[in-house]
C-alpha cells in the first residue's frame, strides 16, 4: 500500500456478478457468505415471493436472518418457529429480483473493496460464476469504507459517528485519533488517573467483565487516552493530585494558569489549520480548483485565518508591516470567501446579503474556535484543583492520630473516585465537542453512503418438506 492508499477511504470497484440463470440461488448464497459486496436491496415489504408473503403474515418476528445453502421449506420453518432462515430466504428473494437475464445469464452489479475482488471471484467460479471489475457509471460515488490499517479501523468510529466521509475526502482517522487523546490529555492530566482509565481499557479488551463490553468496540481510544493522560499528568508532576510522587516536568497547572492558557490556545491554533489544510485538499477532490479557491473551509477560509493570525502576531510585536500584510490576505482572502458564497448563493441582491453574513459568520467564527480551544487548559485547571482539594483533605485528616489515618484513607479513596469518574466524562465529551465542532466541521462539508456489504450467515442443514414436516437432511 502506498502512502496515498493510507490518506485515503479503501478504494472501492464496481463489480458485474454473472452466473448461469439456474444457478442464481447458489451465486448470491456465495455473496452472502463472503459478505465483502454491496448489492441493491430493495425493501423486503415490497419484495415478492413465498418467503417475504409468509413474513407479512407470520406474528413471531426473527432476530437475526441466517441463509440455508439451499432453498427451505417455508412450511417446515413456519411449523417450527424457524423463522431466521425465513427470513434469510426473504432477503434473498429480495436481492433475486435486482438482477438483470440475458438468455441463459443472470447477472447483479454492486460495490467491492478493491482488495476483495480476488477472493470473491474465487468463491463465485466454485458454483459456474464470475465475478468482474466494470465501468463505474458516470457521476456516481462509490460508498465509504474507513478500514484500511489497524489504526484506521480503532479510529474510524471518531469520524463515522460525526458523519460517513464523501468517497472522495481524505480519511482523516488516524490523525483525529491522536487528536483527540492529546486534547483528553491535556484536560485530565493525572498519572494515576491515566493509569486507572488504561488498566480499565485493557480489562475491556482482554477481561471477562460484562459491564465493560460498551467499552471493548472503543478499547484501542480508551487506551491511548489513558497514555496521554499519564504523560500530560507526569508534565504537570500530578500523581493522584499533587501528590509529589512524581516531580513536575514542565509547569504546575494552578500555578502558571495563563502560559497554560497560552499554549492551549497555540494548540487549538495548529489544529485549525491543520484541518484547512485538509479542508482545501477535500474541496478540490469534490469540486477541483474554484471549489478549493473560493470555498469559506477552502483556501480563502484557510487564507483568512493565516491573516488574521499575522494581525494578530504583528500587534503583539509592535510590528506595523506584518500587521500591514496580514490585513492585505485577510481582506484579499475574505473578498475571495466572499466570491464563493455569493455564486453558491445564486448570485442576486438575496445572495449577496446571504454571502455579506456568512463572509462576517466566518471572521467571528475564527476567532470563537481559537479561543474556544482554552477549554484545554481551562479543563486541566479544574481536575488539578478538584486533585489539589482531595489531596489538602487527606494529608488534613491524615495529623489526627489512627483515626485520622483511616479517615484519610476513605477521603483519598472516594475523592479521587468522583474526581476520576466526573473528570473522565468531561474530558471525554470536551475533547469530542472540540473535534466535531471546530475541526469535523470545516472538513466534511457533504456526507457520504457508508459501505454496507450483504452478509447473512449460512446454515448447512436445510428442512426438507414430507409429510410430517419433521425431516431434514444435511446439505455439504
Amino acid at each position: 500500500m502506498n502512502w496515498r492508499d493510507g490518506l485515503t477511504p479503501t478504494p472501492m470497484l464496481r463489480v458485474g456478478l454473472l452466473a448461469p440463470a439456474d444457478a442464481s440461488r447458489d451465486l448470491l448464497v456465495e455473496v452472502a457468505r463472503a459478505g465483502v459486496v454491496q448489492l441493491t436491496t430493495p425493501s423486503p415489504e415490497t419484495a415478492t415471493g413465498p418467503a417475504n408473503a409468509m413474513l407479512r403474515h407470520a406474528q413471531l418476528k426473527p432476530k437475526i436472518p441466517v441463509l440455508a445453502a439451499q432453498a427451505p421449506d417455508l412450511r417446515w420453518c413456519e411449523q417450527h418457529e424457524r423463522l431466521d432462515l425465513a427470513a434469510g430466504e426473504a432477503q434473498l428473494e429480495a436481492v433475486a429480483e435486482t438482477g438483470v437475464r440475458h438468455g441463459p445469464v443472470i447477472g447483479f452489479v454492486g460495490w467491492v473493496p478493491a482488495n476483495k475482488l480476488a477472493g470473491l471471484s474465487a468463491d463465485v467460479a466454485s458454483i459456474g460464476g464470475a465475478a468482474v471489475a466494470i465501468r463505474r457509471p458516470r457521476g456516481s460515488q462509490p460508498p465509504t469504507l474507513l478500514a484500511g490499517g489497524v489504526a484506521r479501523r480503532a479510529f474510524a468510529p471518531l469520524v463515522e459517528t460525526y458523519a460517513t466521509p464523501p468517497y472522495r475526502d481524505l480519511d482523516v482517522s488516524v490523525p483525529a485519533g491522536l487528536a483527540y487523546m492529546a486534547m483528553f490529555g491535556m484536560m485530565f492530566a493525572d498519572v494515576g488517573h491515566g493509569a486507572l482509565l488504561l488498566a480499565i481499557a485493557l480489562m475491556a479488551r482482554f477481561g471477562h467483565w460484562r459491564r465493560l463490553n460498551i467499552v471493548r468496540p472503543a478499547w484501542v481510544i480508551v487506551a491511548g487516552a489513558a497514555a496521554s493522560t499519564m504523560v500530560f499528568g507526569a508534565l504537570y508532576g500530578e500523581f493522584f493530585g499533587p501528590t509529589h510522587v512524581f516531580p513536575v516536568l514542565w509547569l504546575p497547572p494552578l500555578d502558571q494558569p495563563v502560559r497554560l492558557l497560552s499554549v492551549a490556545i497555540g494548540i487549538g491554533a495548529l489544529l485549525l489549520a491543520a484541518a484547512y489544510l485538509v479542508a482545501s485538499v477535500n474541496r478540490f477532490r469534490e469540486g477541483g480548483w474554484r471549489s478549493a479557491i473560493f470555498a469559506a473551509s477552502g483556501i480563502a477560509g484557510a487564507a483568512t485565518f493565516a491573516g488574521v493570525g499575522i494581525i494578530a502576531a504583528g500587534l503583539y510585536t509592535h510590528v506595523a508591516v506584518l500587521t500591514i500584510a496580514g490585513a492585505v490576505l485577510a481582506c484579499s482572502a475574505l473578498g475571495g470567501a466572499f466570491l464563493g458564497l455569493f455564486a453558491e448563493a445564486g448570485g442576486g441582491f438575496g445572495g449577496a446579503a446571504q454571502a455579506g453574513v456568512g463572509s462576517f459568520e466566518l471572521v467571528v467564527r475564527l476567532g470563537s474556535n481559537v479561543v474556544s480551544f482554552a477549554r484545554l487548559a481551562a479543563f486541566g485547571m479544574t481536575h488539578a484543583a478538584l486533585g489539589q482539594v482531595v489531596w489538602q483533605a487527606t494529608t488534613g485528616a491524615g495529623r489526627h492520630g489512627l483515626l485520622g489515618m483511616v479517615a484519610a484513607v476513605v477521603i483519598f479513596t472516594i475523592g479521587n473516585a468522583i474526581t476520576f469518574s466526573l473528570e473522565a466524562l468531561i474530558a471525554g465529551v470536551q475533547a469530542l465537542r472540540l473535534e466535531y465542532y471546530e475541526l469535523f466541521s470545516r472538513i466534511f462539508i457533504s456526507e457520504g453512503e457508508p459501505f454496507r456489504p450483504w452478509q447473512l450467515a449460512v446454515e448447512s442443514i436445510v428442512p426438507v418438506a414430507d409429510s410430517s414436516l419433521e425431516a431434514s437432511c444435511p446439505v455439504g
